[in-house]
């Protein structure tokens, strides 16, 4: 359900500008009151109405309060507004989850063979004093090695411990807990033994291999290192073949030498060869240990025929610094690249305060920012899969990286490039570098101050850096922009460094839940990025800020992932969501019941398939503030949910059930029943389902088993198609459950059915097996009456001629399912000869012996069968392409006519199957169409040729109804709810977006409306003096028209004819634009037909002869038209000797639907609840003929009668003293009964006989009385504006007069000068509700004819006509005669 904005003028925008009817009360003793109806008062309203005219304070109340509606719903703005109908989700899906990717499909965002560097291996060949012959250094060079000057003052061995000690410390800042080990220029024989130890130490973790070869000779081409004999001597080569032997995979080798890209080229040239090595080793032995070699990273300082720089002012191991001391060659890096003089030089531009883990120290905060920007980097820059190996598998191996990247941006400036395996792009030229740059420029610029404040010469406060709020704020404006085609933000990574500071985490978590909400995309996105582990650790703080905003991250992690269960029990994070859960936690936040509603989301997909979670949420508080939020009347989805949460904790648990049963869960469930909103009944039903299946059926388990069934079957008539969906779940959970007793209640209502009850005497032959027949049954027939079980058994019947298609084919599965079981139990014999009783009642009704069937309807041919399912062997000719469920649906329900539910209330037990209900009977000789006194001349129809039309399908109709399904039916109601959290509820919807094409369509759609409205006001004050008969179109329907319906504001015209069918014409066109079948129910007939939602999309709404509404969206477009809603609104339609079929009312400001016809009650149907929340009765044994409403505030509406009789009713009062108003000066049956929508609210009815009356509710008699015509009238409309009325005869005339007795026209629609039918009774007439236009239509005849007012005003002479003008029924002080324009 929507909210728009009402175009002016228009049925709804009436909301504005009218006020309410005069409550009941003043409704006695003003027979006396004046009815004038003086044209001089333009806000004159008819009914007593125009004193609350001008009643501002009630205007505004009815501007501000909504129909009855849901729960939280509220207009978005201050404008007026008004709701439309059935456009939620529910209609749009039929209740079906969409076909979304699982999670599976989406991008697995944990590591699933995360690793650890567990031991290293520093190698330094450096040879200190000595230069490798290969090498020519510059004078000066570059000396430093890990930050060491080796030319100093210390000795060259105590140098080289010196650079070992500083290359660990280096990489232990980078991973703490890996073993490293330093070998100082080692041979040959020490490199092999390390390297074969430490891969016997880690196993099968990560090793990391360190080179540095500054003082060896370059790697050889044919792929070989160098190190040192024992004596040093002399240089000796080691194969990276060998070396990969030794180490093995997985590995991470860092080369910082020379040529570094032909060791990495050689390098992965021997790992093919070990790969083909171990393939033909695996051919040969399908069982041999196989010692791995693939999964080998590797990082090297420079490309093949690139020489390390040897610039001075760098240190010469200007690599291995970037990987491991990035901050300190950063600042080295940025003083040199600088071309401004400022006071800090190389030497001082090292001495940045501070620590490291710090992040509020100058040197953690840089550390801090690096880290954020490298990642950020790395995300933007790398595909997927490979930053998740190398940014987020192994601690070492994202550090490393993250710093390659720094490395790539330096040394590419001295002509080195640094090279990795697997390759990643280039990255230097990414702007967020300019980022870090800024971070450095201003740490540098503090400096001098700081070390001053450090050695207490003068006080300074260091001044943080705005890196990470600036790119909050444009990751906020990224989310203002809503995330055009799904591109990831570039600013996520930094909001997970965020997180670890309180300073801005709450900012960073709330716009964290602005990504999240975008859908299931942007949550695989966050979570593929890591945030994951810092949301967890976050359920562990006390910071009640954090509550909304990590409930609602939460629910949207756990909508897209439910293998977070695991994470959620294992650190007890879900206390924090039972926490919220309770109701009587204080929680001081905004619309808590938002956030109780995502906790009991949370727990129930906690509990969703997982044992121990089941287990840990036995908790008591969890079941009873469940059963307690069910008592919530303000929040829809918290009662939503508070259901599916006990479901997913009953769900094969049986403790859980038990305990449900020791705190009446069960029970308080069902208090649900009558719920407002269709998904708490639809949740209702499906933990109910739950429930069932304890395995031990003891007394008390079945009695409340037993009495959840009897509590549920009245919502076999819910107005939701969705619940009826559930509910054919549960029964057909329950009759899988308790089978034998189903199947013995399914063979007797069989037995019944084909005129062998138990107790009589067949007629035919008494052979050997039918007595055995009759036998069995006796044996059964005590069984069944009166039990739940054949209750249970009737309704599923009832649901498989549901007018939904969904819910229908479901019930067929349910009965195919009980017969197979029945064919093939000892009853199977007996049953298949019911079956064939049933058959040959089928093909010859009239031969039926007296039983039950008899008194059921006839039709004339057989049920269309249902789609062919698979069928056992054993079902005799029974095939399931005539579906037994579709077979007895002739016998029992009358074909597709209308049939009773289970005759029960709430908490009341029905009568058994021994008092069926009582369907709407067809009438012999008659169509189940709306019939009315026939004429003493009509024509028999022409047998035309017919193509017939196609049904419709349901919304997104679940395949599995259409093949049949499981067995048990399961239920995809979950999937749907869950769908609620992965959906964006942060952002208006698309339509109401501004900009967006669906919201430009809308405000073309109201301006265009407008324009109408006021383009046609003038021409409704002309109307009353103008004649009616200019021709504007005929057009060829095809069929005989039965029904005709304008559209407000598109140039549409719904027909209906004889034969079920629905077409829709463009009028200005002259085209029919979509054509299809209402209902595949044979004899089904078109009783009504409205336009609803017509100041935006409309849907099309019809009533049939069969009791049921349908709902039909796209009806513009003969293939995308579906069917939104089906549902049987009557129920108890009885045999009368003249029949008036359904008739129904919609009222589009308070979204209910008035349903009457052959029964002696008015149900009043709410659109937005879908539930009858009135049964008024008519107080009359004649049928309802008519019904027409008040459309402003709708309290009021009025009946006519097949007697002749009026009523008015007052839906405010109870439904035993609804009625206020009667009159019985009609004689005949009421042909029509129409209150205007607009104008003076004109109150018109016309009975057969010609009379046509204008009436007063304030009044007891009618104010005018106007004969149209002879004893012959077939039609009356009226305009809803524009004070004119047509009727039409059955002598093919119609007739237009004023609502002052004046005729204005009388004419005769003829589409040929010799048409043969020039006699036929008209069939239907119908008014534009704004233009001056008029459609009607002829029996016999497919012609539909438009005509249009003239420019002139009528001739005088039409006054002169030989019917009398006006007579006036009563006279009343005042005066009763005058019109009222």
């Amino acid at each position: 359900m929507q909210l728009l904005e009402p175009a002016p003028g228009s049925m709804d925008a009436n909301r504005r500008a009218l006020t309410t009817l005069p409550p009941a009360d003043l409704l006695e003793g003003t027979e006396t009151a004046t009815a004038t109806t003086s044209t001089s008062t333009s806000t004159w309203i008819r009914h007593g109405w125009e004193d609350q005219h001008a009643s501002e304070e009630y205007l505004n109340h009815l501007n501000a309060v909504s129909p009855e509606a849901f729960d939280s719903i509220a207009p978005a703005s201050s404008d007026p507004e008004f709701f439309m109908y059935f456009t939620d989700k529910r209609h749009e899906t039929g209740g079906d989850p969409r076909h979304e990717p699982a999670p599976a499909d989406w991008e697995d965002w944990r590591m699933r063979q995360r690793l650890k560097t567990v031991a290293a291996s520093l190698v330094l060949c450096l040879n200190l004093g000595v230069d490798p012959p290969d090498v020519v250094k510059t004078n000066p060079c570059a000396k430093l090695e890990c930050w060491v000057d080796p030319t100093a003052s210390m000795a060259g061995g105590k140098a080289m411990e010196q650079i070992g000690k500083n290359l660990q410390a280096q990489y232990e800042s980078l991973s703490i807990r890996t073993r490293y080990k330093q070998h100082l220029d080692p041979s040959v024989d020490e490199t092999k033994k390390f390297c074969c130890s430490l891969r016997r130490s880690a196993t099968d973790e990560r090793v990391l291999f360190h080179y540095n070869g500054h003082g060896v000779p370059k790697p050889t081409p044919s792929g070989e290192i160098w190190v040192f004999n024992k004596g040093f001597t002399q240089y000796i080569p080691i194969s990276l073949y060998d070396l990969q032997t030794w180490l093995a995979a997985p590995g991470l080798f860092v080369y910082d030498c020379s040529e570094a890209g032909t060791v990495i080229r050689n390098f992965n040239r021997f790992l093919d060869k070990h790969e083909t090595e171990n393939a033909e080793i695996r051919l040969k032995d399908a069982h041999a240990h196989l010692v791995p070699y693939a999964d080998c990273i590797q990082l090297g300082a420079c490309a093949a025929h690139e020489t390390l720089p040897t610039n001075p002012d760098l240190p010469a191991d200007l690599f291995t610094c970037c990987l491991t001391t990035p901050i300190e060659i950063s600042l080295r890096f940025f003083v040199l690249q600088n071309p401004l003089l400022t006071a800090v030089g190389l030497d001082l531009a090292t001495k940045v305060p501070g620590r490291l883990q710090d992040r509020r120290s100058p040197l953690g905060e840089l550390n801090w920012i690096f880290t954020a920007i490298t990642d950020t980097v790395a995300w933007n820059c790398l595909p997927p899969p490979l930053f998740k190996k190398l940014f987020r598998q192994d601690l070492m191996v994202a550090a490393l990286f993250r710093n390659f990247l720094l490395a790539q941006r330096i040394m590419r400036t001295y002509q080195c490039h640094p090279q990795s395996s697997p390759p990643i792009p280039d990255t230097h030229r990414h702007p967020f570098w300019e980022s870090w740059d800024l971070a450095l420029e201003m740490v540098i610029a503090q400096l001098p101050a700081l070390l001053d404040a450090a050695h207490g010469k003068r006080p300074y406060q260091y001044q943080h850096s705005s890196f990470f709020a600036e790119q909050l704020t444009a990751f906020e404006v990224y989310l203002s922009h809503g995330a055009p085609d799904q591109q990831p933000p570039g600013q996520l990574p930094v909001v997970l460094q965020v997180l670890m500071s309180q300073i801005h985490r709450l900012r960073a978590l709330v716009l964290l839940s602005k990504f999240l909400d975008l859908g299931p995309w942007a949550v695989s996105t966050a979570l593929s990025i890591g945030i994951f582990t810092y949301v967890l650790r976050l359920l562990q703080s006390a910071a009640a800020e954090l509550r909304p905003v990590l409930t609602f991250i939460w629910a949207r992690i756990l909508a897209v992932d439910q293998s977070c269960q695991v994470d959620l029990l294992k650190d007890n994070g879900y206390r924090y969501f039972m926490q919220i859960l309770d109701p009587h936690t204080p929680i001081l936040i905004p619309n808590v019941s938002d956030h109780r509603a995502m906790s009991a989301f949370i727990l129930a997909m906690f509990c969703k398939g997982y044992g121990p979670a089941q287990v840990v949420c036995m908790d008591p508080m969890v079941l009873e503030a469940c059963l307690t939020h069910l008592r919530n009347q303000d929040h829809t989805l918290l009662r939503q949910w508070a259901c599916l949460c006990i479901s997913q904790l009953w769900v094969d648990y049986s403790d859980a059930k038990w305990h449900g049963i020791r705190e009446m869960a069960p029970q308080r469930l069902c208090e649900r029943v009558l719920d407002r909103a269709p998904e708490v009944r639809a949740a209702m039903l499906y933990a109910l389902t739950t429930f069932l299946g304890i395995p031990d059926i003891t007394d008390q388990v079945a009695r409340t088993e037993e009495t959840l069934a009897w509590q549920v079957l009245p919502m076999a008539l819910d107005c939701s198609s969705m619940v009826r969906h559930e509910l054919l779940v549960f029964l057909s959970t329950f009759v899988h459950r308790y089978e034998n007793n189903v199947v013995v209640a399914a063979y007797e209502r069989l037995r019944e059915d084909g005129g062998g009850s138990p107790g009589s005497r067949s007629a035919g032959p008494r052979d050997a097996r039918k007595r055995a027949d009759d036998r069995a049954g006796a044996e059964v027939r005590a069984l069944s009456p009166g039990t739940i079980f054949a209750a249970v058994w009737v309704t599923v019947l009832q649901l498989s001629v549901d007018p939904h298609a969904g819910v229908a084919r479901r019930a067929s599965v349910v009965i195919d399912a009980v017969y197979r079981t029945l064919l093939r139990s000892a009853l199977g014999p007996a049953a298949r000869l019911a079956f064939a009783r049933v058959r040959t009642r089928a093909r010859h009704p009239s031969a039926a012996p007296s039983t039950h069937a008899e008194r059921l309807t006839h039709v004339p041919s057989a049920p269309k069968p249902s789609p062919p399912l698979d069928a056992p062997h054993d079902f005799l000719s029974l095939r399931r392409t005539a579906s037994i469920a579709a077979t007895l649906k002739h016998l029992a329900f009358g074909g597709s006519g209308s049939h009773d539910p289970p005759g029960v209330a709430a908490g009341s037990h029905p009568p058994g199957p021994s008092t069926p209900a009582s369907p709407a009977p067809s009438r012999p000789g008659t169509s189940l169409a709306s019939d009315k006194p026939v004429e003493p001349y009509e024509p028999a129809p022409r047998h035309a040729p017919y193509r017939p039309a196609k049904v419709p399908p349901p919304a997104r109709l679940d395949p599995l109804a259409t093949a049949g399904g499981e067995w048990p039916l399961k239920s995809t109601f979950l999937a749907y709810s869950m769908e609620y959290f992965r959906e964006p509820q942060m952002r208006p919807p698309e339509a109401d977006e501004p900009g967006s094409t669906e919201y430009n369509q809308r405000l073309w759609r109201r301006a265009r409306n407008d324009k109408i409205i006021s383009m046609t006001q003038p021409q409704k004050e002309e109307a009353a003096s103008k004649r009616w008969d200019v021709a504007a179109g005929v057009f060829e329907n095809g069929s005989q028209p039965t029904l005709l319906c304008f559209h407000q504001f598109e140039s549409h015209l719904a027909v209906a004819d004889d034969r079920n069918t629905i077409c829709i014409w463009d009028w200005q066109k002259q085209s029919r634009i979509s054509r299809f079948a209402n209902a595949d129910a044979a004899g089904c007939k078109v009783n009504g037909i409205k336009f609803i939602n017509e100041d935006d999309q409309a849907i099309l709404m019809t009533g049939s002869s069969d009791g049921a509404i349908r709902l039909y969206k796209g009806y513009e477009s003969t293939s995308k038209v579906t069917m939104i809603s089906a549902w049987r609104a009557l129920t108890d339609m009885v045999s009368q000797p003249v029949n008036a079929g359904l008739v129904f009312e919609w009222q589009q400001g308070q979204g209910k639907v008035l349903v009457a016809g052959d029964v002696k009650v008015i149900r009043v149907w709410n659109a937005a609840t879908e539930l009858c929340t009135t049964v008024i009765p008519a107080r009359s044994g004649a049928c309802i003929t008519s019904l027409t409403s008040e459309q402003v505030a709708g309290h009021i509406f009025v009946a006519g009668f097949g007697d002749g009789a009026l009523r008015v009713y007052d839906q405010r009062l109870s439904p035993r003293d609804a009625m206020v108003r009667v009159w019985k000066e009609h004689k005949e049956w009421i042909v029509n009964v129409h209150m205007q929508r607009g104008g003076t609210r004109d109150l018109i009815s016309a009975s057969r006989n010609g009379d046509v009356k204008l009436w007063d509710i304030r009044m007891q008699a009618a104010l005018k009385t106007i004969p149209a015509g002879t004893n012959s009238l077939r039609t009356l409309s009226v305009h809803e504006h524009a004070p004119v009325f047509a009727t039409g005869s059955a002598q093919h005339a119609i007739r237009v007069f004023n609502v002052d007795g004046r005729r204005l026209s009388s004419f005769e629609p003829h589409p040929a000068f010799l048409h043969p039918n020039r006699g036929a009774p008209i069939a239907s007439t119908c008014f534009h509700p704004h233009r001056m236009m008029l459609a009607c239509a002829a029996l016999n005849d497919d012609h539909i004819h438009v005509y249009s007012m003239a420019t002139k005003p009528a001739a005088a002479a039409a006054a002169a006509h030989d019917d009398p003008p006006l007579a006036n029924s009563h006279s009343h002080s005042g005066g009763g005669g005058g019109g009222g324009y």
